[in-house]
């Protein structure tokens, strides 16, 4: 009989969200004995925000499969050359190529309504100027975000959103760890948040084996966390 620990799944949320957003999620892979583990995102830097994933992910015993939303994608990208990381699930995310920025895959395709409905904020900055981040705009946020999410839960989802450093759109990839690591991909296609032809193609040049969801939004994992999970267990089984 087998002693090899299952692999952990990590968790990793997007901009706009945090880590109550994989509660579903975490729910189902809890019911069939998957060791979760759904850190803070700090969503401060692509570099700053890839090493504390990677961080958290070393200090795991065993087998670790990452599992990024959105931004969370382009971390785990990053973050995945960990030793101890045996496989990477994008889920409605960006997939990175080494050297790559967001704004560059973006803007190979046409730009989601998300770009033209953020609000810009600053934050302090010790020893210099105030940088800016950005939040989706209240009246907007439903749609984009969350098409599939009941009204009143997408107001909540509204309130309590985590910005996102702006800074981030511009940083480049150091890593891209589907290079050496097995991925899935599950490729939201209502999504208003990032174009899912921004999904599909990085999927398919990762060479990941895809999902699609027909009619599911950006936030997927809330709206269809079963369907979520089942991709994540297929990661899980396949590495373990």
């Amino acid at each position: 009989m087998s002693t090899t620990p299952l692999p952990t799944a990590l968790l990793v949320h997007g901009a706009f969200a945090d880590a109550s957003s994989w509660s579903g999620v975490i729910a189902e892979l809890q019911n069939h004995g998957i060791p979760v583990v759904a850190p803070p995102n700090p969503l401060r830097g692509l570099a700053s925000d890839a090493a504390y994933i990677a961080s958290v992910a070393s200090q795991i015993d065993g087998p670790v499969v990452l599992v990024g939303h959105s931004y969370g994608g382009a971390l785990i990208t990053v973050a995945g050359t960990t030793e101890n990381v045996v496989g990477l699930v994008y889920v409605a995310a960006y997939v990175l190529e080494e050297g790559e920025s967001l704004g560059e895959l973006q803007g190979r395709f046409p730009l989601s309504p998300l770009v033209s409905n953020l609000k810009e904020w600053t934050y302090p900055v010790e020893g210099g100027e105030p940088a800016v981040e950005v939040t989706i705009k209240a009246e907007a946020f439903p749609e984009i975000f969350a098409a599939d999410v009941p009204a009143p839960v997408t107001k909540v989802l509204a309130a309590a959103q985590r910005p996102l450093a702006a800074a981030v759109f511009e940083e480049t990839a150091a890593a891209a760890a589907w290079k050496t690591k097995p991925s899935w991909a599950l490729v939201a296609d209502a999504d208003q948040a990032i174009n899912p032809e921004v999904e599909r193609f990085g999927a398919k040049r990762a060479g990941a084996t895809i999902v699609e969801l027909e009619g599911a939004s950006h936030a997927v994992a809330v709206s269809q966390p079963k369907e979520v999970a089942d991709l994540i267990r297929d990661a899980v089984r396949a590495t373990s």
